[in-house]
């Protein structure tokens, strides 16, 4: 493949799954702001939870999205259903920068904020699944991890650049103008992200490893198609995912309202802080992904979850105690952990499935895990900090899930050098696939 055609491919792939990690951190980052505007209340402790439960309302509806454009993405074709999922994020991130407020329609306003949370959500359990799974099978052999993490760090890099505005758009306008009406802004910037990225994808082609089990393979009932080992590579997914939830959207999600509200840092040095680790998070999944191709899926993961046992509580003292040098240097550390971990993961938990049922499998997997333990992260920690009436109760809740992986990642397979046409998990299955048929991915340099 030319490298016009593969930073084509890789381009409109991770544009989407920009969209997806950018109306997230839009979300996180406004949650001081929405929760004044939807959720008016004496007690701002009372309307961060409130919030914070709608920003889970997302990761709730992921699996109903996850399993629906799963199964469609494996039936019908990759390219097609992440048309569909781009189109739904761009209107339902957009719907977010028009709300009435709580004051102008009352509690219609809430209402409907969690139909665009749930909108979005039901956009991302697809989009996510399917973009990646789209690179991984378009990579040529050995190369699949560098592919994956090179989508990884475009598609969560311009999220630096998105701290960087708003903290321009806010010195310009003005904070009392921002929370006004400016935080409306990003929302609607977001929309037009999902414009762009169903332009680019429109000019996509399926994969030759999906066309040629199309060719090969027949596609079953949503059921039936999800094999006995593939329910046991979908065991090992839930294995890998929950650190990468817990202390992805730690960071993405919950660092800045913690730093702004329970610290009370200046919202522009918050942003920057939190940018900091972003940016540290975002470069080196390009580089986690291709250390993977040569060292093994493993290795990466076994250092990925040791780095963050050790940083987790660290970095929450720092930003709970530091000067705002430390906080940076915290924020900095989780940054490095989920960079390391995060793109290894993705692409190792998309390898474990054969390719007919890959999607919807995953799909299924990973949905639910980062549901439960992603989108309840900000939620739970924010409860914790509130119960305990300790600031450093975050630290303790990574660390705990950090160790548990590190144990956990010791019995997944190694799937750096795995024939996509099957699961990993079906050990005879992979040896005779590849005894009987190469793929013709298999056989690219």
């Amino acid at each position: 493949m030319s490298s016009n055609g593969a930073r084509r491919k890789i381009g409109a792939i991770s544009i989407g799954n920009l969209g997806e990690i950018y109306d997230f951190t839009v979300f996180a980052f406004s949650i001081p702001l929405i929760a004044a505007h939807f959720f008016p209340s004496q007690d701002s402790s009372s309307a961060l939870l409130s919030t914070f439960a709608v920003y889970a309302v997302a990761f709730l509806a992921r699996p109903i999205g996850g399993i629906a454009f799963g199964y469609l993405i494996d039936k019908v074709g990759r390219v097609r259903v992440l048309a569909i999922t781009i189109w739904l994020m761009a209107v339902a991130t957009a719907a977010i920068g028009v709300l009435p407020t709580y004051q102008q329609i009352g509690i219609a306003a809430p209402t409907l904020l969690i139909l665009c949370r749930f909108a979005q959500g039901l956009a991302l359990g697809g989009e996510f699944t399917g973009g990646i799974i789209y690179i991984m099978e378009s990579a040529p052999k050995g190369r699949r991890g560098r592919w994956v993490g090179i989508a990884f760090t475009f598609a969560t890099l311009p999220l630096f650049f998105v701290t960087v505005v708003l903290l321009g758009f806010q010195t310009v306008i003005g904070k009392e103008l921002y929370a006004d009406w400016g935080w409306r802004v990003p929302f609607l910037i977001g929309g037009l992200i999902g414009i762009v990225g169903f332009q680019m994808r429109k000019k996509l082609e399926e994969p030759e490893e999906y066309l040629f089990a199309v060719r090969n393979a027949e596609f079953n009932s949503m059921l039936r198609s999800i094999s006995r080992p593939a329910r046991k590579s979908m065991l090992y997914v839930a294995m890998l995912m929950p650190v990468q939830a817990v202390t992805a959207y730690l960071l993405l999600g919950f660092m800045y309202t913690f730093l702004v509200k329970q610290v009370g840092m200046d919202s522009k040095t918050a942003l920057l802080a939190n940018g900091a680790g972003i940016f540290v998070y975002a470069i080196l999944g390009a580089v986690s992904g291709t250390l993977s191709d040569r060292y093994g899926r493993k290795t990466l993961l076994s250092v990925g979850t040791l780095w963050i046992a050790m940083v987790a509580y660290p970095a929450i003292w720092l930003a709970a105690h530091g000067s705002q040098l430390q906080v940076v240097l915290g924020q900095v550390a989780l940054g490095i952990g989920i960079g390391l971990y995060g793109a290894t993961c993705t692409v190792t938990s998309t390898e474990l499935f054969p390719t007919q049922s890959r999607a919807i499998s995953h799909a299924i997997a990973y949905q639910i895990t980062v549901a439960v333990l992603g989108g309840t992260t900000p939620l739970v920690c924010a409860w914790l900090v509130s119960v305990l009436k300790s600031p450093l109760a975050p630290g303790w809740y990574v660390t705990a899930f950090a160790v548990l992986n590190f144990f956990m990642v010791q019995f997944l397979p190694e799937t750096k050098d795995v024939d996509l046409h099957t699961s990993v998990a079906d050990s005879e299955a992979v040896e005779s696939t590849q005894i009987l048929t190469e793929s013709p991915i298999s056989e690219r340099a």
